[in-house]
């Protein structure tokens, strides 16, 4: 039976420990945060963190239907060189709680979240934010709307879009795969977005989170909330933080790989953001959209030089 409670009339389960035990390359101690959400109550966040506590904070944010499992590549590497390195599960992912129904996931909503886990619960400062695909939707809000917790910016393989541009046909076919599934094999959509071949325990892991659907709510919800129309509910805030980010002058390594079709697009926009003009931007090279799977120690590499150059 899943491990249920309710918080401000959201349903919330809970993923059993056992769930997580003997995950190949990722013994990473678990960790917990709590934080007080309007539209759920008290929601509890699951996280790792490597590297020194009193080290230069980088915030890894995983997108989907992936979760900290992506960075436990990185994570030994940043934490060498010298970094506190902490990777959270967005909520409905990994470790953390998840809201059971669909509905239960706005934008706004996962923005939030990651903001009271940052700021109220850890309260971060001087934070280098790296977000890959979702990672970085809400991420880049986070930047844009509270620019005064960032020392520097990663984006990689993502974007903030606002529906005034359309998204690549290879993303609705994703979007369309998601929203027909009856069972929405994780594994095997992680496994689609890299180069390399993950083994079969590295896609139960991804697996790992989701014990049955009931669990996949998450997942199921985060293509539906991207803008894809001038009127999606989230096109104004995102458009807003656009302007905020053209004016901002926080360091910007736009990290992205070679092989994502998905994100390519958006890299030439980020590319013109003050933050990142004057700087060579690196390509990770044979990787694709999860290229902390096909390329984390390389991306890992260039994102501790950039936060010694700050």
């Amino acid at each position: 039976m899943p491990l249920t409670r309710y918080g401000g009339g959201v349903r919330l389960l809970r993923t059993p420990d056992d769930r997580f035990e003997n995950l190949p390359g990722f013994d990473f101690p678990e960790r917990y945060a709590e934080i007080d959400s309007q539209e759920t109550g008290i929601v509890r966040i699951g996280y790792v963190e490597a590297g020194p506590a009193d080290g230069p904070v980088v915030l890894l944010l995983h997108g989907e239907p992936s979760w900290s499992y992506l960075y436990r590549k990185m994570l030994p590497v940043l934490a060498d060189a010298g970094i506190r390195a902490i990777a959270p599960d967005l909520v409905g992912f990994g470790r953390s709680d998840k809201p059971a129904d669909v509905a239960d996931h706005t934008y706004a909503a996962h923005v939030e979240w990651m903001r009271a886990f940052a700021f109220d619960a850890l309260d971060l400062r001087d934070v280098t934010l790296v977000g890959q695909d979702w990672g970085g939707l809400i991420g880049l809000r986070l930047v844009a709307e509270h620019p005064e917790r960032f020392a520097g910016v990663v984006p990689a393989n993502t974007g903030l879009p606002t529906g005034d541009e359309g998204m690549p046909d290879v993303w609705w076919s994703f979007h369309d795969a998601v929203e027909k599934a009856q069972v929405l094999d994780i594994g095997r959509f992680v496994q689609s977005g890299c180069v390399t071949k993950l083994t079969e325990e590295e896609r139960a892991a991804y697996d790992a989170p989701f014990p049955n659907e009931m669990y996949k709510a998450g997942p199921r919800a985060m293509p539906s909330l991207v803008p894809t129309t001038p009127d999606d509910p989230a096109t104004e805030a995102n458009r807003a933080a656009r302007a905020a980010l053209g004016k901002l002058s926080i360091p910007m390594l736009v990290a992205f790989s070679d092989s994502d079709p998905i994100t390519a697009g958006m890299r030439p926009v980020l590319e013109r953001l003050p933050g990142a003009e004057g700087r060579e931007h690196p390509v990770i090279n044979d990787a694709g959209h999860f290229l902390q799977e096909d390329g984390g120690p390389r991306l890992a590499v260039e994102i501790a030089s950039f936060v010694r150059s700050l």
